[in-house]
Formats: C-alpha cells, sequence, structure tokens
C-alpha cells in the first residue's frame, strides 16, 4: 500500500510544478545561460578558425614579432607581428586603470558614506549619465578639446625637462595623439563604472557595520576603513576589473586618439596602436585574405588577454570574499 501510495503522490508533485511554472521557468533560465556560454564559445571557434592562415604563416612568432606591414612587394613580402598591438592595448588599459581605480573607488566612497543627502541623487545621476556617453563623443571631446590642452601643457614641458633623463617621457610631442592621450580619455571612460559599481556596493553594506565601530568611540575615517571597506572589498574589485574588461575592448576612442602607428616607440607620447584599433581600422580594408587572417589572429589574442584577465579577477574576487580577509569581514 505504501508504494501504490507513493507514485500519486509523485505525480501530483511534478503536476504542481509544471502548474505553477517551477520546471518552466528553470528550463527557460537554464536556456538563456547556455546562449552565454554558447556565444562566448562561438567568437572563440570564429576568430580561431577566421586565423588560420595567420597561424600557419608565421606560427607563435606572431605573438612577439614587432613588425606590422601588410603591402607586399616583389623584394619585400607582407609581415605581421601582433606585438604592438599586444604591447599598446595592456599599456593604455594599465595606465588607464591606475587613473581610474583609485579615483573611481573614492568617488564611491564620497557618494555612499560623505556625501550630503541635497547633492547625493545628482551627483550619482551625472556619474551614472558619464557611463552612458557613447565612446566616439568622448573620441571627438578627446581630440578638439584635451589633446590640444595636453600637448601644449603637459607633454611639451615634461618631455623638455624630465624627458631628458626619462626615455619614456621624451618627445616629439607635436602630433599630439599617443598612447598616454588616449590611456588618459580611456580612464575617464571607465571612471563612471568604477565609481558607480563602488557607490552600490557599499550603500549594501549593513549599517550594524559602522554603528559598532561608532558605538565604540571611531571617527567617519575608521568606520569607514576598517569596517566598510573591508566588507565591500570583493564587490570593489569585481568593478575595478569591470572597467579594466571595457578598457581593453575600447575602440572608437582609442582609434581617434592613440594615433594608429604599429611601430614599437619607447615615449608614452609617441603615436601606437590596440588590438580593438588595429582590427577596426584595416580589417575592412584588408589587402588580401592573409592581411584578414592576421587581424582575425590580433582579434583571437584580445580575446584569450580578455578571458585570462576575467578568470584572474574572478578568482581574486573568490579569494577576497572567502580568504581570511574576507572571513573576517
Amino acid at each position: 500500500m505504501a508504494d501504490v501510495k507513493a507514485a500519486p503522490r509523485a505525480t501530483s508533485g511534478w503536476a504542481r510544478q509544471t502548474k505553477h511554472g517551477d520546471v518552466i521557468f528553470w528550463l527557460l533560465t537554464l536556456g538563456f545561460a547556455l546562449v552565454i556560454v554558447g556565444l562566448v564559445v562561438a567568437v572563440g571557434v570564429v576568430t580561431y578558425t577566421g586565423s588560420a592562415e595567420a597561424r600557419e604563416r608565421f606560427g607563435w612568432s606572431f605573438l612577439w614579432g614587432v613588425e606590422w606591414n601588410p603591402i607586399a612587394t616583389d623584394l619585400y613580402p607582407a609581415t605581421f607581428g601582433a606585438w604592438p598591438a599586444i604591447r599598446g592595448t595592456l599599456f593604455s588599459s594599465l595606465i588607464a586603470l591606475v587613473l581610474a581605480g583609485p579615483t573611481g573607488i573614492a568617488i564611491g566612497i564620497f557618494l555612499a558614506e560623505l556625501c550630503p543627502l541635497r547633492l547625493k541623487q545628482p551627483l550619482g545621476f551625472m556619474v551614472e549619465l558619464l557611463a552612458a556617453i557613447p565612446s566616439v563623443i568622448y573620441g571627438l571631446w578627446g581630440v578638439a578639446v584635451f589633446v590640444p590642452f595636453f600637448t601644449t601643457y603637459i607633454a611639451t614641458p615634461i618631455s623638455e625637462s624630465i624627458g631628458q633623463t626619462l626615455p619614456w617621457l621624451a618627445g616629439p610631442v607635436a602630433v599630439g595623439r599617443g598612447l598616454i592621450v588616449a590611456s588618459v580619455v580611456i580612464a575617464l571612460m571607465i571612471l563612471p563604472t568604477v565609481a558607480a559599481i563602488t557607490r552600490d556596493v557599499l550603500q549594501a553594506v549593513p549599517n550594524q557595520q559602522r554603528e559598532v565601530l561608532l558605538a565604540l568611540g571611531a571617527t567617519r575615517w575608521e568606520v569607514i576603513w576598517l569596517a566598510v571597506l573591508p566588507y565591500a572589498r570583493a564587490g570593489i574589485i569585481g568593478g575595478v576589473m569591470l572597467g579594466l574588461g571595457r578598457a581593453l575592448g575600447e575602440t572608437m576612442a582609442a582609434t581617434m586618439l592613440i594615433g594608429n602607428s604599429t611601430r614599437v616607440e619607447d615615449s608614452l607620447f609617441m603615436p601606437a596602436t590596440t588590438a580593438a584599433s588595429l582590427v577596426a581600422s584595416e580589417l575592412t580594408n584588408a589587402n588580401d585574405s592573409l592581411h584578414a587572417s592576421a587581424l582575425i589572429a590580433i582579434a583571437l589574442v584580445l580575446f584569450g588577454i580578455t578571458l585570462i584577465l576575467n578568470l584572474a579577477a574572478r578568482y581574486l574576487v573568490w579569494q577576497t570574499a572567502h580568504g581570511p580577509a574576507g572571513a573576517r569581514a
């Protein structure tokens, strides 16, 4: 009799789940999640197969090759090396992260902990508005406003003084556009992302974290430094890594400001290129199949860099949240 009654109970449980949509909703969300995984795999497969000709021609030397010459002649064949684009991508993203990371975290702390109530909503709206501005607008502002100002009042004095002893700050800077210019504008682009995420993460910290230290006589700064920031550390690191991901893939502003030179220069003031800007500027006008395959190989390298950095970021966030410091927080 017990076995006979068990079957209807199981059937009624399945019917109840189906009736209220639990199973249907679970299958629907699982399908959307698998679509994301499929898109990532599809990007990897497309870039890998599209770069087959370049990989067969140049092999691993493609990654550290410093010459990019898509024009073939009778005396000199076309040569493609990814190192100028890899170097420009890593350097511009690193400089942008160094500039925007601490500044964005400081803005988020001010908005969440120190900003007067009458200013919190307008300033928060402005931060979100900056994050929504298209990159082409940042690039246009950089070309029309920032490049002349930076060249006249920052780059030229530095190159004529400090640049005499430091090759990476040497001139000439007459062109105006270069690696450091693009890095600063990219930093402005990722700044609102870091600031907004930091603000939201800090606002999610329970008030008990603040009240305990205030009851012990801690100052406002001690509360923020010892209670709020440790609790929100994982989320803040995630926001910084999200900004880094945008910096790595930035295309339009980098194309307009970095100078699009495939030469490896020592000075940060000189033109350079990034993987995204190189692919965007040359793929539609590729000379032949080898040129197009080399550009797709650049895209594959950028995809790999982004994937590795995101995996490292996820591991760092996990370590922060579940490590000894995260456990104490």
